[in-house]
């Protein structure tokens, strides 16, 4: 109820003064009319004039109400140089923060609601520099102070730091307007104050906050440096720790502009990605996606047949992919690259040093202007009762312990219901294995919309897997025939019963072991960094999954681009990583691809869409190919073409996801991909159909109404 109140009082002052004309007062003209009795009044009660310029002051610039300037002026005229600075210093400021303080309490809250996610940068800038940015803002006055005053009070910005910063930054364009003001009689216009002298002058004050800016992060980094001497002279211009995809891509980055780059890898290179993640497992998840087109031949007029192969084998090939992929990420070729490769385990000594134990046992330390930590992470295993005393399996070491198998698991319990786990659970479900899989969760995939969640259970439940949703792990036993799971399940337990667990919750940044403890480097669920991505050394980065806050391989190969030019350019310019427009995609079949917002987002975040869909029933490719199964789901700003966030259910989801990326990434709407030939008949189309239904839910109904009429009249008839 305050806040219509205060909004009612304020719109009323402001329109009493428009009513009554109270602008006349505060012109140039009007001034040096009044001039004369205003100093005969000030003669006979000078404390009673000042206060209620004083007063008069700070209610004009509460009200953002035309006319400071002149009022500036007057108090030259009036009161003389001091004094008038001293009055319009205080009452400029108090005006400023009065109307900066009414601006938070009637629009702060409703604006950070509704454009929360957006202004996430915004308030990290503005809780770091906001006293930066508003003092260069008050020094240049270019810049209306009244629209200044409302938008720093939608910020985080405490309004003690707006007052003081406000005060401080006024201070020298104040001092002009009220020495001009002595000279009252030679002033005919407010533009010759500001000649183009003065305004460069101001540009040049402009520059002293960046300046200081400069200055402080100078005090702050020999603060931080402190207790530490420095080398006067490096091995290497950066060193990475860590050859997985964020390690290799900074390597070679550094090696490409002819830095001097030492990589080191304690296990083998190309990291999870390659070794056990991504690449084994779509290279399982495609051997059993053709066990199960055989078994359904039928749908695509063939005999159905019950596939037979050799587990052995299966995992052989596995391992064969693997080793065709390794020579991109191998020793030898980074090498040749150019980079200094050690295999063995590095730890920070100093902000500089990196101690190396090598694979051979010994050591050696190697000294660096900048250091990126690349660790990456390992699958995270919860506590829960028993879980030590049976042999469960991981992503990290399924691999390994499946090569030794002449046959897939009999039992295989998952537990997780994110994408690895329903990757996993649905591929050995597959090659024959019977798969329980467990998820604490309501649903599978949260992260997703709920039908997108349902989509994948009924796809792994058609493929046989056992999906059993808030079901919570209670303890592990090692029973005579397998290992027990005990879980509860709306307050009840239940035994279930497996040849082998497979833990598939998430993975966990590398933390411990690289000497980031000892140097008090932040450390939490991963690496504390900036939007540099520095850490609390400015010359040591982390990229990756060790420093989040997304663990895809492309993610990590981004972060890379960022951590190695700031760590090798950054005392010319910096580069703040860029996470507006990140894709992703979970291999399950029908494979689920998502880009920007989705539905559950933008409702959490209170941001206005639309949607558009199209089903791939209706795609002629999708129906030759006998994979017509899933959807677009477009999200757009009400009205706009602009995409907020694509969510692809289907066949190669993941590559028809890519023109949606190249879209957001530059600005470019649905009507630009409606407006793009795209090959007949491809998967690919979807896209532009989906443009299209955009296109056919916003067509200009009056337009075509008149066009209708038109061309019926060009037929002749009425």
């Amino acid at each position: 109820m305050r806040k219509p109140l205060l909004l009612a009082l304020l719109l009323l002052l402001v329109a009493l003064f428009f009513f009554f004309d109270l602008g006349d007062w505060f012109t140039l003209e009007a001034l040096k009319q009044q001039q004369a009795h205003i100093a005969t009044l000030r003669a006979e009660s000078p404390w009673l004039i000042a206060g209620g310029f004083f007063v008069l002051y700070v209610l004009m610039a509460a009200l953002s109400l035309p006319g400071a300037a002149i009022m500036t002026l007057a108090a030259g005229a009036f009161f003389g140089v001091w004094q008038g600075l001293v009055l319009v210093s205080f009452a400029s400021s108090i005006g400023a923060t009065l109307a900066f303080l009414v601006s938070r309490f009637l629009l702060r809250d409703q604006v950070q609601q509704r454009f929360g996610d957006k202004l996430k940068a915004m308030n990290k800038g503005m809780n770091r520099d906001g006293a930066f940015y508003l003092f260069t803002l008050r020094l240049v006055p270019v810049f209306p102070f009244f629209i200044i005053n409302l938008l720093m009070g939608l910020t985080a910005l405490p309004a003690r730091t707006f007052y003081w910063v406000s005060q401080l930054g006024m201070l020298p364009g104040t001092l002009v307007y009220v020495n001009a003001g002595t000279q009252l009689a030679a002033i005919n216009s407010l533009s010759g104050i500001l000649s183009p002298a003065l305004l460069a002058s101001f540009a040049l004050l402009g520059l002293f906050p960046l300046l200081a800016r400069a200055v402080l992060r100078l005090v702050q980094r020999r603060k931080v440096y402190r207790g530490f001497n420095k080398p006067r002279h490096f091995d290497c211009n950066l060193i990475v720790i860590g050859a997985g995809a964020a390690g290799l891509v900074s390597s070679y980055i550094a090696a490409a502009v002819k830095a001097k780059v030492t990589l080191i890898e304690a296990g083998k290179m190309g990291g999870d990605c390659l070794n056990t993640g991504c690449v084994p497992s779509k290279a399982l998840i495609r051997s059993a996606k053709l066990a199960h087109q055989m078994r359904h031949a039928a749908h695509y007029g063939l005999t159905s047949t019950t596939p037979k192969f050799s587990f052995k084998h299966v995992m052989q090939r596995v391992q064969a992919v693997i080793r065709k992929i390794e020579p991109h990420d191998s020793v030898e070729r980074y090498t040749k690259l150019g980079v200094d490769v050690l295999q063995g385990h590095g730890k920070l000594i100093d902000p500089w040093t990196v101690e190396v134990t090598l694979t051979n046992g010994t050591t050696q330390r190697l000294t660096a202007r900048s250091i990126i930590i690349a660790a990456g992470a390992s699958a995270a295993v919860p506590p829960i009762t028993g879980l030590d005393e049976v042999n469960y399996l991981t992503s990290d070491t399924l691999w390994d312990t499946m090569a030794e198998r002449d046959t897939p698991p009999k039992r295989l319990l998952v537990m997780g219901g994110g994408p690895i786990g329903c990757e996993l659970a649905q591929t050995f479900a597959r090659l024959g294995s019977e798969v329980t899989l467990l998820q604490r969760n309501p649903r599978l995939m949260p992260k997703e919309d709920s039908e997108v969640s349902e989509w994948v259970k009924s796809a792994l439940t058609k493929d046989g897997v056992r999906v059993l949703t808030e079901h919570s792990p209670l303890r592990v036993e090692q029973g005579r025939d397998g290992i027990r799971v005990i879980a509860t399940h709306q307050d009840q337990e239940i035994i279930l019963e497996c040849d082998d667990l497979l833990l598939a919750l998430g993975r966990k940044a590398r933390l411990q072991g690289y000497g980031l403890e000892a140097l008090g480097v932040t450390t939490e669920r991963t690496v504390t960094t900036n939007e540099y991505l520095e850490t609390l050394y400015p010359n040591i980065y982390a990229a990756g999954d060790v420093a989040g806050p997304y663990q895809f391989t492309h993610t990590a190969a981004h972060m890379a681009w960022f951590a190695s030019v700031n760590a090798l350019f950054g005392h010319f310019k910096r580069f703040s990583v860029d996470y507006s427009v990140i894709p992703w995609c979970t291999f399950v079949d029908p494979e689920v691809a998502r880009v920007g917002l989705s539905e559950q987002e933008a409702k959490a975040q209170h941001i206005a869409y639309e949607v558009t869909r199209f089903e791939l029933d209706e795609l002629d490719r999708a129906i030759t190919d006998g994979s017509d199964q899933g959807f677009i789901k477009v999200l757009t700003a009400p009205g706009k073409d602009t995409i907020l966030g694509v969510t692809i259910v289907g066949e190669h989801a993941g590559d028809l996801l890519a023109e949606y990326v190249l879209a957001m990434k530059h600005k470019l709407g649905l009507n630009k991909i409606l407006g793009t030939i795209h090959v007949y008949p491809t998967l690919a189309e979807a896209n532009k159909y989906v443009a299209g239904e955009w296109k056919r839910a916003h067509a200009p109904e009056r337009l075509l109404s008149w066009l209708s009429r038109y061309h019926r009249w060009r037929l002749g008839k009425r």
